[in-house]
């Protein structure tokens, strides 16, 4: 599956506004991961990031979160794709799926999920709400308040570190990556 069939298939089942640019953020925050982390897969960790998420409209994970992850593999293998690490690199991103990260690509995507909305949350503070306007430092300490984005799992985003990279180094990547995309996320 390349870029634009996974869009396509993302787009069938996302109508919220909110979790398509969500989706596009993680999207671009695993592609710099994979930069740095997987040279060579880099599309392939972007449809990791971009379709994490799939069954967000699809199913109701607010009452069981059990289901969010294997509902996406469900969705995907009844639009014929049959691809095991993609199947369970979204199911990781949710350990109350079942599945515990264990791979890199596993932890990438599990830390990347909550960053980008903690990044955006950042940005929201700010006058002009870009997040041009956000810096390193600003995000560290925002992420030291536990009550600011109290709903962004922190020992999701720190658990980067399974991957051989920091958090500072996960905040970097999501501020470049979120931020070359800013006017498709609005930010």
């Amino acid at each position: 599956m390349n870029r634009e069939q996974a869009h396509e298939i993302l787009m069938k089942y996302m109508k919220g506004e909110n979790y398509i640019t969500h989706s596009y953020a993680v999207e671009a925050i695993m592609r710099g991961l994979a930069k740095r982390l997987a040279p060579d897969d880099v599309e392939y960790w972007g449809i990791v990031g971009l379709l994490h998420d799939l069954d967000e409209e699809q199913c109701d994970w607010q009452h069981d979160m059990s289901v969010h992850g294997p509902t996406s593999v469900e969705i995907l293998k009844k639009e014929g794709i049959d691809d095991k690490i993609l199947f369970d690199a979204i199911c990781s991103h949710n350990p109350k799926s079942g599945m515990k990260a264990k791979t890199t690509l596993q932890y990438a995507v599990l830390a990347a999920d909550p960053m980008s909305g903690f990044v955006k949350a950042v940005a929201q503070i700010y006058p002009d709400k870009k997040i041009a306007s956000v810096k390193h430092k600003s995000v560290m300490k925002r992420f030291n308040e536990l009550r600011f984005a109290a709903g962004a799992n922190r020992d999701y985003m720190e658990a980067i570190e399974f991957t051989g990279l920091s958090l500072d180094d996960l905040i970097d990547v999501a501020l470049e990556e979120m931020g070359a995309i800013a006017d498709v996320l609005g930010l």
